[in-house]
């Protein structure tokens, strides 16, 4: 056994064990209801919120991603993770408040249930049930997927790594609902953030000396490349297919808009969102850093020449310390977790709340089918990853997109509460969720779902596109209901 696989399990069996105490202990805060396991009864602090948020977030597409991204394409690739990161705040600061008002008062549990109750229409939940099951199962997949390679690149076996991935997202939801997810978040995320900064500080103070040369050197090899400013890579049509549809990730991704209802206050809610853009401004720097000396590196001649953007991360950590590279290794383990059984959990929640336990099922028999639902959901994603059916994969850069249909309906029902319940505006939300899921998978199925991301027709990309017509079927269903009740 290499010196990198045992330092690498010994630091994943202190990381389980932590992480597994750390859920436990959390059974404490008590689980009765449904509400106390999907969104822990209202009851989160500042601290765990914030930190749940933000491990949920940002997935393994950071530390693996984000990195390749960067060194393929230059610092356009912090502009678009940057403008997520700002319009992102600016939604938690205008809706969010809101959103979480109006969860207490009306005893929203799941992000289905908020807009089949804003739109009064069971069929409006049941579509957007199904939307979430056909674009967030995927993404669980791909998490699934990227860990078990992982496993299987460092000698331990794809088979092993979805089934430590599977066990950890299963038991750590299980557990304690939404109080063992928080808290292994903030755990995880904790790891996150450690493992980015230590691999810049580990960059800057001993990688590039020990090459021979300075950061000036580097930076200036960057610049004269043209990556410190927008390469070719970066057209308008490319900027606009990565950043629409991750800029409306707060109101569109399900695993996110649930942890607007958890905060216990007000006072809460307003200082996670403050640490939350503290952690993703530094996360999200720290990354992009990573992949601009990496790639300044290479272009010295100091580091091989990589072709595959998903391949840097993977060719760095082979070139550190066994303890360095199984730590950074765990925090990629830790980012896939958290996205994983965060949506593991809020989709189940839809599944619950729309389709059971409004039907009069009692506590205890539901927290019994949540617990099913719960392992059904990881048991397929498990298999699906087994499989290694690639179009799930795929599937997973298209998630975004599918779910993108979600952002005007949504916005539409916070921003006019009243006038949602209009059956004008019902009719137009019913519309416009089912026309945007069509074109989504229409262009997937013609074009496969990676064309689709970056495709574009008349100057503009087919999430712009979606974002467009689904955004007209609102409006005039909007004006429509206004025309009625003047004439009436």
């Amino acid at each position: 056994m290499s010196d990198l696989l045992q330092v690498f399990v010994l630091m994943l069996v202190a990381y389980v064990s932590l992480g597994s105490l750390i859920a436990y202990f959390s059974r404490r805060y008590g689980v009765r209801s449904s509400r106390d396991y999907f969104v822990s009864g209202y009851k989160l602090g500042w601290f765990l919120a914030s930190m749940t948020y933000a491990a949920t977030t940002y997935s393994a597409f950071m530390m693996v991603g984000l990195v390749g991204l960067t060194y393929s394409s230059g610092v356009g690739a912090l502009g678009f993770e940057l403008a997520y990161l700002l319009v992102t705040v600016i939604l938690l600061a205008v809706l969010g408040p809101t959103v979480w008002a109006m969860a207490r008062e009306r005893g929203w549990v799941s992000p289905s249930e908020m807009l089949s109750d804003l739109y009064e229409s069971k069929l409006i939940g049941y579509v957007v049930v199904t939307i979430y099951l056909a674009a967030m199962i995927p993404y669980v997949t791909a998490q699934i997927v990227g860990v078990a390679a992982i496993f299987e690149g460092l000698g331990v076996g794809y088979e092993v790594g979805i089934l430590v991935m599977s066990v950890l997202t299963l038991a750590w939801v299980v557990l304690a609902g939404m109080w063992s997810v928080a808290t292994t978040d903030a755990y995880q995320g904790l790891w996150m953030l450690s493992a980015a900064v230590i691999l810049v500080f580990l960059l800057l103070n001993q990688l590039i000396p020990s090459s021979g040369v300075t950061l000036n050197q580097v930076l200036k090899a960057l610049s004269e490349k043209g990556l410190l400013g927008i390469t070719g890579f970066w057209t308008p049509q490319t900027f606009l297919a990565y950043t629409i549809p991750w800029i409306f990730f707060a109101v569109t991704n399900p695993q996110v808009v649930v942890r607007l209802y958890v905060h216990k206050d007000l006072h809460s809610y307003k200082k996670s969102v403050l640490l939350f853009s503290v952690f993703g401004f530094l996360y999200t720097i720290a990354v992009v850093y990573v992949g601009l000396i990496v790639r300044g590196l290479t272009e010295l001649g100091l580091f091989e020449v990589i072709s595959r953007s998903d391949l840097v991360t993977p060719t760095l950590i082979s070139r550190l310390h066994p303890a360095l590279a199984s730590f950074i290794y765990i925090s990629i383990l830790a980012a896939a977790v958290s996205t994983a059984n965060s949506i593991i959990l809020t989709v189940a929640s839809s599944f619950v709340r729309d389709l059971i336990e409004k039907r009069g099922v009692g506590n205890v028999s539901v927290l019994k089918l949540s617990n099913t639902i719960v392992t059904l959901l990881t048991i397929t994603s498990a298999y699906l990853a087994y499989i290694r059916l690639g179009f799930v994969v795929d599937l997973s850069v298209l998630t975004s997109v599918l779910l993108l249909p979600l952002a005007p309906v949504t916005i539409a029902a916070l921003l006019m509460p009243r006038e949602s319940k209009d059956c004008v505006m019902r009719r137009a939300a019913l519309l416009s969720l089912l026309v945007g899921t069509f074109i989504s998978f229409s262009f997937a199925l013609v074009l496969g779902p990676r064309k689709t991301f970056l495709t574009s027709y008349y100057g503009l990309p087919v999430s712009a596109l979606t974002l467009i017509i689904t955004s007209a079927i609102m409006l005039s269903g909007y004006v429509i209901s206004r025309l009625r009740k003047n004439k009436d």
